[in-house]
């Protein structure tokens, strides 16, 4: 009796009454190799996948032939495309959510997207993979059992200034996101709050052109002076202690 109750419930719910599973799935940070089996797997399963660019991912898709639907996903449209994604999970569709690189919501979109499912119910499964502050924290030779990674410094000098005083007397070993035209601005004033650290800079990890460059502040001042440094950047910078 209890099986056919719960039979007639299912019945009248309809399809509804199985969301689907939302993925967050980590893709490469630039090597293709560097991406797992499992996210192989569910990538060419789920119904959809919802990438920050849909022209990037898509390179990734034609390169091991994954024919799923793609659609973009990111800060711009997230208000209008969250309800949509919301929808096709409750009629039991899975769905993939993917950055342009590395692990999405780490300084990527997805946030939004993962707070709105938590809240109704439906499952959310993250898929480990592929990450530069991880890359580049294994690589640096700076301490690597605390760390705090602070993404992207405030665009304007004197709100980078003020978060580099909040940040000086951290112990833990410090991770920044910076852009190749903004890089040498953001040493400039790493110096003038925190002198004398040890500073290590990684970019374009995993691709042709990868580099690691240790040093104090001022030796990777003059690099980037002195070099036109391009690609992804990661910075790191020692504790005020330990690290220094």
């Amino acid at each position: 009796m209890a099986g056919q109750n719960q039979r007639e419930t299912d019945e009248e719910l309809g399809e509804d009454s199985t969301p689907g599973v939302l993925y967050v799935v980590s893709t490469p940070i630039g090597n293709l190799e560097d991406i797992t089996l499992r996210a192989l797997r569910l990538l060419k399963e789920v119904q959809i996948i919802a990438a920050e660019d849909t022209r990037h991912t898509q390179k990734l898709l034609n390169h091991y032939q994954i024919f799923t639907t793609l659609t973009s996903y990111h800060d711009f449209n997230k208000e209008h495309k969250t309800p949509l994604l919301l929808q096709r999970l409750r009629e039991g569709k899975d769905v993939a959510l993917v950055s342009d690189a590395g692990t999405p919501v780490i300084s990527d979109p997805g946030y939004f997207l993962i707070t709105q499912c938590v809240l109704r119910g439906i499952k959310v499964v993250p898929l480990p993979g592929a990450s530069a502050v991880l890359a580049a924290l294994a690589a640096s030779g700076l301490p690597s059992d605390r760390f705090l990674f602070e993404g992207f410094l405030p665009r304007r000098r004197a709100a980078r200034l003020k978060k580099l005083e909040a940040l000086k007397a951290e112990l833990c070993t410090l991770i920044i996101f910076e852009s190749p035209h903004r890089v040498g601005k953001t040493l400039v004033d790493i110096k003038a709050v925190m002198e004398g650290r040890r500073v290590v800079l990684a970019r374009e990890l995993t691709k042709k052109f990868e580099e690691i460059i240790r040093g104090t502040v001022d030796e990777l001042i003059e690099c980037v002076e002195t070099r036109a440094l391009k690609g992804e950047m990661t910075l790191l910078v020692g504790g005020a202690t330990g690290g220094c």
